[in-house]
């Protein structure tokens, strides 16, 4: 690959920056972000937002996220962490709440750094992190809060062997697999559990790790 078509740097920026229209300016970047992001219980945005409370707490934040890369999240320690999202409340109109279920099927997920794709569809990532935004009342749900979100985190290995080529699963079949369910001051040490050495067993009994 050329260094010309080369990944671009993406500098993270202030939001202070500034739209021009023929030498004039129109508006600030914050603008559009207000724009086009305000809706945080949207399934984009509430991913998105997911991905960003799991990176803070990993310490993973920094820079920029990488729009379509084969995983999530890559932290210092170089974990693969896949982040997943749902919640029973919608921004819509709903005559009951949503049923909560998570995407797992295995993807041919493209690399953003070597614009490499690979044949086989697979799951890439180390660890799950499913996020659950479990506050039931919409007059008071603030997906800001981190206390509202409850956080289940899973070795990818676990899927492979008990979910094979399955694309969704339940909340009560994830639980089926003994995730750590967490809070969000315990994500460390819940994906950090479940990403070094010692991995927990397919069928070890769940635990609750950390606080909300």
């Amino acid at each position: 690959m050329g260094t010309e078509l080369g990944p671009m740097a993406i500098a993270r920026r202030s939001g202070d920056e500034l739209i021009h229209a023929n030498g004039r300016t129109v508006g600030k970047l914050a603008d559009f972000w207000s724009w086009a992001c305000s809706d945080l219980t949207s399934n984009t945005m509430r991913g998105v937002l997911a991905e960003y409370l799991v990176a803070t707490a990993l310490g993973a934040a920094t820079g920029t996220r990488t729009e379509w890369d084969a995983v999530d999240i890559r932290t210092p320690q170089n974990w693969r962490i896949e982040v997943k999202s749902t919640a029973y409340l919608q921004s819509w109109a709903q005559s009951q709440t949503s049923k909560v279920s998570f995407g797992i099927a295995p993807a041919s997920g493209w690399d953003a750094r070597t614009d490499i794709t690979p044949a086989d569809a697979l799951r890439s990532a180390d660890v799950y992190v499913f996020c659950l935004l479990h506050h039931r009342e919409k007059q008071t749900l603030d997906p800001l809060d981190p206390g509202q979100w409850t956080f289940y985190v899973l070795p990818t290995h676990v899927l492979d062997e008990r979910c094979r080529l399955q694309k969704t699963i339940t909340l009560a079949s994830l639980e089926s697999l003994k995730p750590l369910k967490t809070g969000f001051v315990g994500l460390p040490e819940a994906v950090s559990a479940c990403a070094g050495p010692s991995l927990p067993a397919s069928g070890e009994t769940s635990r609750f790790v950390g606080s909300a």
